[in-house]
C-alpha cells in the first residue's frame, strides 16, 4: 500500500508539472478554456488523478512481478 501511495503522489506531481509546462494551468486560471470554468477544473483534476493512478498501478504490478 505504501508503494502505491508513494507512486500515486509522484505520478500526480509529474502530471501536474507536464500540464504546467504545456500552459494548462494558465488556461485554467485565466479562463481561456473554451468549454467553461466548471468543466475545466474537472478536466484538470481528472487528468492529474489519471496520472497518479497510472503510476501507482504500474508500481504495484512491478512489485508483484519482482
Amino acid at each position: 500500500m505504501r508503494t502505491f501511495i508513494w507512486w500515486f503522489g509522484m505520478g500526480s506531481l509529474i502530471t501536474l508539472s507536464v500540464l504546467m509546462v504545456q500552459g494548462g494551468v494558465r488556461d485554467l486560471l485565466y479562463g481561456t478554456h473554451p468549454t467553461g470554468s466548471g468543466s475545466a477544473y474537472l478536466s484538470f483534476a481528472i487528468t492529474i488523478l489519471g496520472g497518479g493512478l497510472l503510476a501507482g498501478c504500474l508500481a504495484v504490478i512491478m512489485v508483484r512481478l519482482r
